[in-house]
């Protein structure tokens, strides 16, 4: 991860400033610059968001968007999966999605990628939980483990093949194993 020196600016200045790749988040004042995904990460990220999305899009419950920038109390995240229920979807006057998402995610995914700062991400996740996020995940494919962050920053760890991974409420109609994600990138 990569700090960019540079003077305090203001959530609104920093806004203004074009997307760069990958994407800068806006966190206490500071622009930090998340890594480059690399093969696992990507592998990962796309395939939760499909089956996520296949899952929970169909039923109009919710769904799963990849690098989708979030606005909200103070802060400019970039989560590598956010998880919006329908009826909190921004839309245009025409009903279309919105671009800009000034709100939490329902539901945070993170993949911890080689050399990036658990601690950050952590952080992330903890601070969509205190603004209203149902529940985050921190993948590491590195362990092939995932952890779970609940709403009361309540955190287990899941590392048994077979077990079914908690869900938040509203994706309650899913199920998925940790084995089945990380068997992912055997395919």
């Amino acid at each position: 991860m990569l700090k960019i020196p540079t003077k305090l600016l203001s959530l609104e200045e920093f806004l203004h400033i074009p997307e760069t790749k990958p994407a800068n988040e806006y966190i206490n004042g500071e622009i930090i610059q998340k890594p480059m995904p690399q093969g696992k990460h990507s592998i990962l990220q796309r395939e939760l968001s499909f089956a996520l999305t296949l899952a929970l899009k169909t039923e109009k419950i919710a769904q799963a968007f990849p690098e989708l920038r979030c606005t909200f109390g103070g802060r400019s995240i970039v989560p590598d999966v956010s998880v919006f229920r329908t009826e909190r979807i921004p839309r245009d006057r025409d009903g279309q999605v919105a671009n800009l998402f000034h709100l939490h995610p329902d539901w945070t995914i993170e993949i911890l990628s080689p050399q990036q700062s658990q601690s950050k991400v952590i952080r992330n996740i903890l601070y969509c939980l205190d603004h209203g996020t149902e529940m985050g995940w921190l993948l590491d494919p590195a362990e092939s483990l995932i952890f779970v962050y609940g709403i009361d920053r309540s955190v287990r760890v899941f590392e048994d093949i077979n077990v079914v991974l908690p869900m938040p409420e509203f994706a309650g109609v899913f199920q998925l194993k940790l084995g089945e994600i990380f068997a992912w990138l055997k395919e």
